[in-house]
């Protein structure tokens, strides 16, 4: 079984774990999670999300968290914006790197920005100026791309097509959404494998969600196609549009299975796992973590 040497995690928690927690977090709980997530060798953590603030109340302090957290040499604090206005706050309150999003299927897109892919993907244009005079990196996160709820599957061509007119624009690297969790193993065996043939130059995460149970068997699909690049949530926060229902990726039980493939992320383990707990304290809500329940497979018991 082909398994690359090392990989590279992208940690969602901060930012898309707590934005679909209905409560307001506590700017000082939020700098409290992202310092400790800074310790654990994260080398990309997502930390706010400069929209309306009505849209997404829960992340309205995204420059006061920039402003609190000790930033930790060698990562990059992200921002997600919706446009260029966001951009630009994004860009005053000290992002590393900015994040753009839109969805690769139209009725997708349509249903939650009102407009088409195409639409979208042009107007993208005034945050790639503002980065780029700003020196900021940007990367583009393309919802649907392993399924759509309105549509179903969604073509290869179809995801190759939004890769290609974002990189064009100037993303340097793209995100592929797994955004309900229809994703199935050999779908992004199959999927993966054309995209990284397709664009050998472009770094591409997948942005697996584990809504059906899959999430784990998919990322290993992909490792095995040459995948190295992923997104994870600290504790599975967030990802899911139904309540209740598992979302994100696990951080700490894709470190942990990875670590036992015997395949580097850089990451402490035992650090990820502290903040998981960190994480179900802010929430007040159990995790949906394997590891922090059973503990690792390394933990042996010890007789009497």
């Amino acid at each position: 079984m082909y398994l690359p040497e090392s990989v590279i995690i992208c940690e969602q928690g901060a930012r898309d774990g707590i934005q679909t927690v209905p409560e307001f977090i506590p700017t000082a709980k939020k700098i409290e999670l992202i310092n400790a997530l800074s310790e654990t060798g994260a080398p990309f953590i997502e930390v706010a999300s400069f929209v309306n603030p009505r849209v997404i109340p829960q992340l309205r302090d995204g420059r006061e968290v920039l402003a609190g957290i000790v930033k930790r040499p060698g990562v990059k604090y992200i921002g997600v914006v919706p446009n260029a206005e966001g951009a630009r706050r994004a860009a005053e309150a000290g992002c590393d790197e900015i994040g753009i999003f839109f969805s690769a299927s139209d009725s997708h897109n349509r249903h939650n920005v009102n407009m088409s892919t195409e639409d979208s993907i042009r107007g993208l244009a005034g945050v790639m100026d503002i980065s780029r005079d700003a020196g900021i990196p940007v990367y583009a996160g393309i919802a649907t791309c392993f399924g759509c709820p309105y549509e179903g599957d969604v073509p290869p061509k179809r995801v190759a097509w939004a890769i290609e007119s974002v990189v064009k624009m100037g993303a340097y690297r793209v995100v592929l959404g797994d955004t309900t969790g229809m994703a199935n193993p050999r779908q992004v065996e199959e999927l993966m494998s054309f995209l990284l043939q397709r664009f050998p130059d472009t770094p591409i995460n997948i942005h697996i969600h584990d809504n059906r149970g899959m999430g784990l068997a998919c990322i290993l699909a992909a490792l095995q196609v040459g995948v190295t690049r992923f997104d994870s949530s600290v504790g599975g926060l967030g990802g899911s549009p139904t309540p209740g229902a598992m979302g994100n990726v696990c951080s700490e039980d894709l470190v942990h299975m990875l670590h036992e493939l015997g395949v580097e992320t850089g990451m402490d383990l035992d650090k990820l796992i502290a903040c998981a707990r960190i994480a179900g304290e802010l929430t007040g809500r159990s995790t949906h973590s394997h590891v922090l329940k059973a503990g690792k497979r390394s933990d042996l018991v010890r007789s009497c």
